[in-house]
């Protein structure tokens, strides 16, 4: 009752200025510059692997589908284990993903990273709205959600530039792939200090 009751006190710019947003949106950032780049790349670096186009273009289908399976599962599993420990898991699996594209030739192998990394990154998207409630509250959540939607954007962005000046300036991916996992890295490190949040009424649980 006391959580809930300062949440509904909280104002627009105590809530922006507060550790809970800068680390979740720092989060959010991380974890969008770490998938965007090999989201964006993956299908080129496939071809110059010696896979071909139409078969590489399919590898982008496979980390859709799953991504459509982690918005399921890792829903479901936030809800059974708590928020910030499925969004920490899925951010590890989400670099180790990336990192892992380094590794594979055939197109089977980048089945196999694709459905994985699409599952990680697929999943923990949702996971900042229950986040933004857990922590602000329904009243605020929107300007909360959209403003840390907004940096988490600007790292969506980096990541496909990046990659292709990468790309032009080495002629490698190699780069792009340790740069998202590092990043990703970070993007987990950040999510483990967010704070654990009370539940915003009596029948949540805490994130």
């Amino acid at each position: 009752a006391q959580a809930s009751a300062e949440e509904a006190s909280m104002t627009v710019p105590e809530a922006l200025r507060s550790r809970a947003f800068l680390v979740l949106a720092t989060t959010f950032f991380a974890c969008c510059a770490a998938h965007s780049g090999p989201i964006f790349h993956t299908v080129s670096y496939a071809i110059g692997c010696g896979i071909p186009m139409m078969s590489a273009v399919s590898i982008y289908s496979v980390e859709g589908i799953g991504g459509l399976a982690g918005r399921v599962a890792m829903g479901v599993l936030a809800d059974r284990i708590g928020t910030k420990a499925m969004l920490v898991a899925g951010l590890v699996l989400q670099a180790v993903g990336a990192g892992a594209y380094l590794l594979v030739r055939h197109l089977s192998d980048f089945y196999t990273v694709a459905a994985i990394f699409g599952f990680a990154y697929g999943g923990t998207m949702p996971l900042y709205a229950v986040l933004a409630r857990h922590y602000f509250g329904q009243r605020i959540m929107g300007t909360v959600l959209g403003a840390a939607a907004m940096v988490s954007s600007v790292g969506m962005a980096l990541g496909p530039a990046l990659g292709g000046w990468i790309f032009d300036t080495y002629r490698t991916y190699t780069a792009l792939y340790l740069g998202s996992l590092a990043v990703g890295l970070v993007a987990v490190a950040t999510a483990l200090a967010l704070p654990r949040a009370a539940p915003v009424d009596a029948m949540e649980r805490p994130a």
